[in-house]
């Protein structure tokens, strides 16, 4: 299982690297989930990516504090709202469809507006 979830990391990782230069990839999605996944399967790689110069950081400040940094709340629910408009306005997916992805939608914005941007004052 160790193997599985070290591809996964990988795997999530690469994704969230291209998310740092495609627009509407996230980025801190995937890191969090290579995180997780590293966790499970590579305490060298689970370190390695925790420090990392560039995705340490975020990283650091969602477990220490359930941050969410605001460009990243502000991007996130813009891409999902783009994203729903395009389906509901220019695909023929039945109504059901277009629903299920709404509620969807709005439990992951909520999620994520629930979620502070900046850790508590005086950290």
């Amino acid at each position: 299982m160790k193997a599985v979830y070290l591809i996964l990391g990988f795997l999530f990782f690469g994704l969230g690297a291209v998310g740092v230069v495609v627009p509407g990839l996230p980025t801190t999605v995937f890191m969090l989930l290579a995180l997780w996944a590293f966790a499970r399967s590579s305490q060298r790689f689970h370190q390695w990516l925790y420090h990392h110069r560039l995705f340490g950081p975020p990283l650091q400040e969602w477990q220490r504090y359930r941050v969410i940094p605001l460009r990243a709340k502000v991007l996130a629910v813009s891409m999902m709202a783009a994203s729903l408009s395009y389906l509901v306005l220019f695909t023929r997916t039945p109504l059901w469809i277009d629903l299920v992805t709404l509620l969807v939608m709005l439990y992951g914005a909520w999620f994520i507006l629930s979620k502070p941007s900046a850790r508590p004052l005086g950290e």
